[in-house]
């Protein structure tokens, strides 16, 4: 069986608050994009056996997408047999889900593999206990996710657009940036619910002028070439540019392909990793 673990943008991110846990109460809003990994799965005697053409990725419980495959098996009593080869294009670390959109597709693609009939929702839970991105990576499409990011509600799909994706050669922790978030000192947020109506209208530019990311402030502190990035999408005509997650990928937001392979012809000069992709949208 083969199938496809698409990357994520967030169109916003805001952090609320601090929850007793540790974890952060956040609201923003994701957006799915046609750049994949390809994951193949086969039926095998026994065990869990895990590669990708990347060597330097872990291939047993250091990855999520083998993690992933372990609870399905755990969850559902099944005896584990799985050979899964994963071919990575998504960028690692970069911002983009790239590893929960593997865990979640390697636990859709078992359940139809072993026809274990688990409902979207079960495997939503599923997916909460891996990651907080999981759920939503379950779910694709345009999606409000609020709680930790668990709780998502399904908007409309945005409308047409072309997204120019570019990682510069660095890495950003998650928990590191998280971790330099002050609430009280948050003194912009995004307009979420603008974008939302932006979304239900069609109205690109109107998405590309409210899109905000609390962290972008932070990652870009720390790594000035994210700001440089930017600035060179916003000068070949994206309607808007942010960094997506926690970095530290930065997407510009074009109305044709034109002015995006322009610029990215541009970035391919500064940073290795950039495309060009559309936005992916639920049938």
């Amino acid at each position: 069986m083969e199938i496809k673990a698409r990357a994520k943008i967030n169109l916003t991110l805001d952090v609320l608050s601090k929850r007793a846990d540790g974890y952060h109460e956040v609201e923003m809003i994701m957006q799915m994009v046609d750049l994949y990994d390809t994951i193949q799965l086969e039926k095998a005697e026994s065990g869990i056996t895990l590669s990708t053409n990347l060597p330097y990725l872990p291939n047993d419980s250091g990855n999520i997408a083998y993690k992933a495959a372990q609870l399905f098996f755990e969850k559902t009593g099944i005896m584990p047999g799985v050979s899964i080869h994963i071919q990575k294009q998504i960028p690692v670390a970069a911002g983009l889900a790239g590893g929960s959109s593997n865990a979640a597709a390697i636990l859709i693609a078992l359940n139809e593999l072993y026809e274990a009939s688990l409902t979207t929702q079960q495997l939503k839970e599923m997916g909460k206990t891996l990651g907080a991105d999981v759920p939503y990576c379950i779910v694709g499409g345009t999606a409000l996710a609020q709680g930790i990011g668990e709780r998502l509600t399904i908007l409309d799909n945005a409308p047409s657009m072309f997204v120019l994706l570019a990682k510069p050669p660095i890495s950003v922790s998650t928990a590191w940036a998280y971790g330099q978030v002050n609430v009280d000192e948050i003194t912009v947020h995004p307009d979420t619910n603008r974008v939302i109506q932006a979304i239900e209208q069609g109205n690109l530019k109107e998405i590309a002028n409210n899109m905000y990311n609390i962290l972008e402030p932070i990652t870009a502190k720390r790594h000035p070439i994210i700001k440089r990035i930017k600035q060179i999408m916003l000068d070949g005509g994206a309607l808007g540019a942010m960094m997506s997650g926690s970095g530290p990928t930065v997407f510009g937001l074009y109305q044709n392909a034109y002015d995006a392979e322009q610029a990215k012809d541009k970035l391919a000069l500064l940073v290795k990793d950039v495309f060009v992709v559309s936005q992916y949208a639920l049938n």
